[in-house]
């Protein structure tokens, strides 16, 4: 635990408070696992939105060279996981947690290599590219989270992976869809560029927030492709430790809910960002609160069962 090494705990109260600021329907559902796993999850976080930032900036402040700043924060991240140590506290929580949970380092580079990317490519031709970019800004945060969270007994990590996989992509997916005005803002379009051809769906009118009938059609489309992955990542939850399955049950239901309310405002995501209510989070968190609880009773007595029968 990093309560007993002062800088590191500071270190992890930085990312805990990046992670409220940003993620709060992540952050919500972290409050359900164990402190440790809690502290580790923010860190993964804190650090991919500090690279996501830094790539924002291009956009948002003329100026500042964002390749140059992320080429300089990616070597200083990988070489924090190196040596176990940093002076910057996002980087040295990554390290930590890295480190802890024997997170493999190339899923790190491969986070860094789709930030990387964004500098420059604006635009996907079809979904099999989109799903190519994922892989690095997706995929492997599935990955990463995978065996912070932990795998229930007999189920080894493998088995989970492709699941924790297509939970990455539904989380990202579910991004794309409610952030189209923002991303297009800065330049970028994560819609299949065939798939806008095909319902009559321009950049331009995309830049122009123009709602028409194509657009609510290839919404539509993407929304049944979004809700296919979230049937994808179901399986894996409950091969995941019991401690770990409330938070990811009040993540999906959170992140689903933005699905059903573009639906509610007939995918109107041009007119204004849509959100779960707070209301509806708290309701989330609380269904899954006792639940959660009551699993870690649960394996405290089976490890003291454990231990008192081989006398350890």
């Amino acid at each position: 635990m990093s309560g007993t090494n002062p800088q590191l705990a500071a270190a992890y109260a930085r990312c805990r408070a990046i992670a409220a600021e940003h993620g709060k329907s992540y952050f919500l559902a972290t409050r359900l696992l164990t402190p440790d796993r809690r502290q580790a999850v923010h860190a993964l976080y804190a650090a991919a939105r500090v690279a996501d930032d830094i790539v924002d900036v291009g956009a948002d402040e003329p100026g500042r060279d964002p390749e140059a700043e992320l080429l300089a924060w990616s070597e200083d991240a990988l070489e924090a996981v190196e040596t176990g140590h940093s002076d910057d506290p996002v980087r040295l929580a990554l390290a930590d947690t890295v480190r802890r949970y024997d997170i493999p380092r190339e899923h790190l580079v491969d986070f860094l290599a789709a930030m990387t990317s964004d500098l420059d490519v604006t635009g996907y031709p079809d979904l099999a590219a989109l799903d190519r970019y994922m892989w690095g800004s997706a995929s492997v945060i599935g990955l990463q989270v995978l065996p912070v969270l932990g795998t229930a007994p007999g189920v080894a990590r493998e088995e989970a992976a492709p699941h924790a996989i297509a939970l990455g992509e539904a989380f990202q997916l579910t991004n794309f869809l409610r952030d189209v005005a923002e991303d297009v803002d800065r330049g970028r379009v994560y819609l299949p560029a065939d798939m806008m051809a095909a319902h009559g769906v321009t950049r331009e009118q995309l830049a122009a927030r123009q709602h028409t009938p194509g657009f609510t059609a290839l919404m539509r489309e993407m929304v049944d492709v979004v809700r296919r992955r979230y049937d994808d990542a179901a399986p894996g939850t409950p091969m995941l430790a019991p401690e770990s399955r409330d938070c990811v049950r009040a993540a999906t239901d959170l992140y689903g809910g933005i699905l059903r309310e573009i639906e509610k405002v007939d995918y109107r995501v041009l007119d204004g960002r849509v959100s779960v209510s707070g209301p509806r989070r708290l309701a989330v968190f609380a269904h899954r609160l006792t639940a959660a609880q009551l699993a870690r009773v649960r394996v405290r007595a089976a490890r003291t069962r454990s231990r008192s029968t081989t006398g350890a």
